[in-house]
């Protein structure tokens, strides 16, 4: 069922669950949604519900009404659209419409396992073990631990007191037991489980869809154009080229190619693939 969600200034006034043919919208109390503003005029906008299409109309409004910032006459209304009548503004939101175009995007930009070559996808696999090897190759002063797990100084320095595992086959005194993990570190001062990711469409006709990054290796693009694979490690998410049209054709990241070495995704990334705009937002 479709809705209007009424606000002002980001505060939510009202909602209206649309289950009538036709709405009208201005400032007089015979409105379907009023909204009493000087702004607003008497009979402002109107909406008409046909099946499962909504379309809206200027009603010669004084001051206009506008969809997305734009100036309208008439306007078919779809999911997430923000409708501006003075200084209100009315989401239209469509419940149905965003899981079909979700599912759209899915069947065009996600590659299920069957299509992949296998091939490429081992090599996707290996060149993130290395990116992830790489990382792991830092020093092993307190102040580098510190870093990884992201300490406070005065805990940084606590961990050079902490007791050593013992040698294999030796004890360890009772007096002392040994509490902290291989690395030294006390499991409670260990850094939390990757939160899952998402990926947000930024460009063309899916943007504002939103893909879960909840698989070990998600592998998007379009076969013969572009394609990339992004792995989920526990380290973080790393985005590898796998293949594409034209040699030297790699996916972007912030608008740099990302090369043949996999590269790790941090919050707000933008990367570019198969001519699609996608931002990477950690959860």
């Amino acid at each position: 069922m479709a809705r209007l969600i009424l606000s002002l200034d980001n505060q939510v006034l009202a909602e209206y669950n649309m289950t009538k043919e036709r709405y009208t919208i201005g400032r007089l109390p015979d409105n379907d949604v009023r909204i009493d503003n000087p702004a607003v005029s008497g009979h402002h906008s109107l909406i008409i519900n046909i099946l499962n299409d909504s379309f809206l109309e200027d009603l010669n409004s004084t001051n206009g009404t506008y969809v997305n910032g734009k100036l309208i006459k008439k306007h078919a209304l779809q999911h997430g659209d923000v409708i501006t009548i003075g200084h209100h503004q009315l989401r239209f939101s469509d419940q149905q419409e965003p899981q079909q175009e979700q599912d759209e995007f899915e069947k065009t930009m996600v590659i299920p396992a069957g299509q992949q070559n296998a091939e490429q996808l081992a090599a996707a696999e290996k060149a993130a073990d290395a990116a992830v090897a790489a990382a792991d190759d830092v020093p092993e002063a307190a102040n580098d631990v510190a870093a990884s797990v992201k300490l406070d100084p005065e805990e940084a320095a606590a961990l050079e007191d902490k007791p050593k595992p013992p040698p294999m086959g030796e004890t360890v005194a009772e007096d002392r037991p040994f509490t902290g993990t291989q690395t030294g570190i006390d499991p409670s001062s260990a850094p939390s489980a990757l939160p899952l990711a998402k990926l947000q469409v930024l460009s063309g006709a899916f943007a504002g869809r939103e893909l879960e990054l909840t698989k070990a290796l998600t592998t998007l693009g379009r076969p013969g154009v572009q394609v990339a694979a992004i792995t989920r490690r526990a380290e973080g998410y790393y985005i590898v080229h796998v293949e594409s049209g034209q040699e030297g054709d790699f996916p972007l990241v912030n608008g740099q190619p990302i090369g043949a070495q996999a590269r790790k995704l941090t919050d707000n990334d933008v990367v570019q693939l198969a001519g699609v705009k996608m931002g990477f937002f950690a959860s």
